[in-house]
């Protein structure tokens, strides 16, 4: 009597899910090797954390920010996109601060669409598209990504009806959970069917600077005029190792742009000013620690991608972000084989499921833990069934 229907309506967060169960494991005294959630293990480099104790100390800094976010940390935004890409922001009506990416998509979707309106999510994606769809009570429609294609949205498959009433689109790269690259063209596509189909294209790029072996990864906003059609939502978590400092920002489009801040305006005060200040030192840096941290994650990508593909596994060495995407062995769903694993290893990943019904047949393993146990998951996997089956 007391639970809204949309929560009611709403499905369990996989992450929570699996949280609960390594708990039950960890109170049975078992060692879990946890692989599913993507959170940095990695520190936030000491610069930055020495950044937001002096800026604390300071009491002009405890009091409410401006909407929009602080202009250091907007200035430092509108730099680091014209050193990175060489696209000119106005600090003033193309950036936004946000308390985290996160909630910046589900509040965007918000800003953006009426009841009933429909969005472009992609399949498999990111579980927060789809929820935040929910919540702004709209109809989410599948943009359907596969490996033949190499993850890249397929607008020509996307129906008459299913256009109708679209207002925005979502895409993720490098991606979450495929680990999918692309170059500046498919960009140049999604700009011209967001044009022909008066829409909004939402670039979720959490995973930028996650890069390796020389890859760049583009910005939706390189191409011409982008920015009448196009937003692109950014988030210092995963590159600078700040998860639970939640700081982020939306660049793009005014109008975008202006009826989100209208909206988080009524909704919150945004984030905490050392915070913003902090993550501003971060993003003029000389992104020394990134290329470290980067190089960190590659050897741990290396070792277990390797060693699936020695047990049969079927996967693809990623370019970039802190997944590796892998095919079940045969005679598993993707649930059935994380329950195995969970189960028999004590190793939890994600199941492709979490991702969309694509997703279906594929495990999402997250490259947040050390080498060594990296090496223990290995000795782990080694050790089950299946890796004999699939080599016999």
């Amino acid at each position: 009597m007391y639970v809204s229907d949309k929560v009611k309506n709403m499905p369990a967060y996989i992450f929570s899910e699996l949280d609960r169960k390594k708990q039950v494991l960890k109170e049975k005294g078992i060692d879990v090797i946890d692989l599913g959630i993507g959170a940095p293990d990695l520190p936030t480099p000491t610069y930055i954390y020495d950044a937001l104790v002096r800026e604390a100390k300071n009491p002009d800094n405890q009091r409410y920010s401006n909407y929009n976010g602080c202009i250091e940390f907007r200035l430092a935004v509108a730099n680091f996109y014209k050193e990175k890409y060489d696209v000119d922001l106005d600090p003033d009506t193309e950036i936004l601060a946000l308390i985290g990416s996160k909630e910046g998509i589900v509040h965007l979707i918000q800003a953006v669409i009426n009841e009933g309106d429909k969005v472009l999510i992609p399949n498999p994606g990111y579980p927060v598209y789809r929820m935040g769809v929910h919540l702004a009570a709209g109809e989410s429609v599948d943009l359907l990504l596969d490996k033949e294609n190499g993850y890249k949205p397929q607008f020509h498959l996307l129906t008459e009806s299913q256009l109708q009433h679209a207002k925005l689109l979502f895409l993720n790269y490098p991606s979450n959970p495929t680990s999918a690259t692309i170059d500046l063209d498919t960009f140049v596509q999604t700009i011209s069917f967001a044009k022909q189909h008066n829409l909004i294209a939402a670039h979720d790029s959490a995973y930028n600077l996650v890069t390796f072996d020389n890859y760049q990864s583009p910005s939706i906003l390189q191409v011409p005029n982008a920015n009448e059609y196009a937003v692109e939502i950014g988030s210092l978590s995963k590159s600078f190792n700040m998860t639970g400092w939640r700081i982020g920002y939306i660049v793009g489009n005014k109008t975008v742009i202006k009826s989100l801040a209208t909206l988080k305006s009524n909704l919150d005060s945004s984030q905490f000013l050392p915070i913003q200040k902090a993550a501003a030192v971060a993003l003029r840096s000389n992104f020394q620690t990134i290329v470290e941290n980067n190089a960190i994650i590659k050897a741990r990508m290396e070792k277990l991608y390797a060693a699936l593909v020695s047990m049969g596994m079927d996967c693809e060495k990623p370019r970039g972000t802190i997944f590796l995407w892998a095919k079940v062995p045969a005679g598993f769903t993707s649930l059935s084989f994380v329950n195995k694993l969970m189960d028999e290893a004590a190793v939890i990943v994600t199941p492709g499921t979490a991702f969309g019904t694509v997703g279906e047949g594929y495990i999402r393993f997250s490259l947040t833990v050390t080498e060594g146990r990296i090496d223990e998951v290995i000795k782990r996997l080694d050790q089950l069934e299946f890796s004999k089956e699939i080599l016999s």
